[in-house]
């Protein structure tokens, strides 16, 4: 389904119970609806679950780059606007979880709870320098160019040659971004400075890690957040890069439903 909201056409998906709380979930960089599915079966019963692809990915509309941290935000308000939406926990991976935490801080009357999973709130030089080179090569070659060395850092080998079919699935997944939506993402990116303002959330918080990310969202930074945040807790998931939604699905469940209150 498609709805118009913030000046774009945002591809979306809802399941669920009618009238249940609602939990939005918000896609990283290349990712898109369908990195959720695994989890739909285990939270439909109790909440109702709205999934979207962030601009320029997906089936959302792609916009001229560079995007900002504010504007991917301000898609995610205007999306609850146009879908009668007043509250919702929000679940973000990757830049989802750095959009995530500027919607709570910006609107907190609208986040009954917050989920960062894999992220981070201030850049390092090692995370910053992760996204020259692909900036460089998807220039070059597309969004095809980043596919392969993409994977390889969201799970680790031992991962991926256990699991082809999924490999497979989350190759075709990062195929439907478009060039604008990934140079503008990354862009928004690059322009994170939240590190300093995790203080002011006053929400119930959970952040997750996946215990083999390195790069991403590595256990220790993840901590660090929560460290900041008053009545925070913080979950790694065992087995799992930084892709952990996908990696050790069963485990996300168990924590978010750990941290969730249905309705």
């Amino acid at each position: 389904m498609k709805t118009a909201a913030n000046g774009i056409e945002i591809d979306y998906r809802t399941d669920g119970r009618e009238g249940a709380p609602w939990i939005t979930f918000i896609t990283g960089i290349t990712n898109n609806v369908s990195m959720w599915d695994a989890h739909v079966a285990a939270l439909a019963r109790d909440f109702r679950l709205l999934r979207y692809d962030s601009r320029g990915h997906g089936g959302t509309t792609a916009t001229a780059p560079p995007y900002t941290l504010d504007r991917l935000a301000a898609d995610t308000v205007g999306l609850w606007d146009a879908l009668g939406v007043e509250k919702s926990y929000l679940v973000g991976i990757g830049l989802g979880g750095m959009t995530a935490m500027t919607v709570a801080l910006a609107r907190p009357d609208r986040v009954a709870g917050l989920v960062p999973v894999a992220c981070r709130a201030a850049l390092t030089p090692d995370y910053k320098a992760i996204w020259p080179p692909v900036i460089e090569i998807a220039g070059r070659d597309g969004v095809e160019g980043i596919v392969e060395r993409t994977v390889e850092r969201w799970f680790p080998e031992p991962f991926r040659a256990a699991h082809p079919d999924v490999m497979d699935r989350v190759r075709a997944m990062i195929r439907t971004t478009s060039l604008d939506g990934y140079l503008g993402c990354i862009a928004a990116l690059l322009g994170l400075d939240l590190q300093h303002r995790l203080g002011e959330l006053r929400l119930p918080v959970l952040f997750v890690s996946g215990a083999l990310d390195r790069l991403g969202g590595p256990p220790m930074v993840m901590q660090e957040m929560c460290d900041l945040v008053l009545g925070a807790r913080h979950v790694t998931l065992p087995e799992a890069g930084h892709i952990c939604t996908i990696a050790n699905p069963e485990a996300f469940d168990a924590a978010l439903l750990g941290f969730l209150a249905p309705g």
